[in-house]
């Protein structure tokens, strides 16, 4: 699974850098601890990535401390971790940034204090090399891509698309829907008659965000959502008005889940 191997490769790029290992002995409990930080600790997606982080620690003996945001909308909250884990003197920090500006100043802060950084899963504004030691992600704009060529195929007489966004900030889903849209645009009788939405953190928010524009959803041939609670929030709203449509996600949940909560949407991921 890719994104357990996205962490193992973010833990191993800060050992390949050199974390600061204290003097003495390879001992997990009093040598090398690395602080991974996720955007939020509730998606499915995080949990794998956790898997990810837990298998690198036992496999390279040492000491992970994986602690993070609950919601992926605790901006602040996840900034003082960074600051919690620099103060600490942790030996090295594994970060998905909540967003992509505000994160600088305290992982700068961390390599002030020679505490190496990797950015993984979402970019970083800033530079590889000095502000922090390696990014690890997918490649997003690919991704989205990726998932414009699928509704490109999918879509039939009917050409209006719906785009509903995650949030300002999140590199990764950022770049997921930039090329989307890139990808779309190859049909010149493609119709977007709606990109400015946004779903927020949670299924909830996203549920309610597909609420409010539920007619345009009405209308479209196709939805794309960037990322699992997006869609999650979207596949319920099209439920709860009994409408079938092609949904083409950025999502890591099983899709034998997705049909059985959201049986009406069309899936493709």
């Amino acid at each position: 699974m890719f994104r357990a191997a996205m962490l193992y490769l973010a833990v191993l790029a800060l050992l390949l850098t050199g974390c600061n290992r204290g003097g003495g002995g390879a001992s997990k409990s009093s040598n090398i601890r690395i602080a991974v930080i996720p955007k939020g600790t509730t998606h499915e997606f995080w949990k794998s990535v956790e898997a990810g982080a837990k298998k690198a620690g036992d496999e390279f003996n040492v000491q992970i401390i994986w602690k993070g945001p609950l919601k992926e909308d605790e901006k602040n909250q996840q900034i003082a971790l960074v600051e919690q884990f620099v103060s600490d003197g942790v030996s090295g920090i594994c970060l998905a940034p909540l967003d992509d500006t505000a994160l600088l100043a305290p992982v700068k802060s961390a390599a002030n204090k020679k505490i190496p950084v990797v950015i993984y899963d979402s970019a970083l504004k800033g530079e590889v090399g000095k502000d922090f030691v390696s990014f690890v992600a997918t490649n997003n704009r690919v991704g989205g891509s990726m998932a414009g060529e699928e509704m490109l195929r999918l879509l039939g007489a009917n050409k209006k698309v719906v785009l509903l966004r995650y949030k300002e900030g999140s590199a990764s889903t950022m770049e997921r829907e930039a090329g989307f849209l890139e990808a779309i645009a190859k049909d010149p009788q493609i119709k977007v008659i709606e990109q400015n939405r946004f779903a927020g953190a949670t299924m909830g928010e996203a549920q309610t965000a597909a609420m409010n524009m539920i007619d345009k959803l009405r209308d479209a041939g196709g939805i794309f959502c960037p990322n699992e609670s997006s869609t999650m929030g979207m596949l319920l709203a099209l439920q709860q008005n009994g409408l079938a449509k092609k949904v083409v996600s950025s999502v890591s949940m099983p899709r034998r889940r997705c049909w059985r909560r959201c049986g009406m949407a069309r899936f493709s991921d």
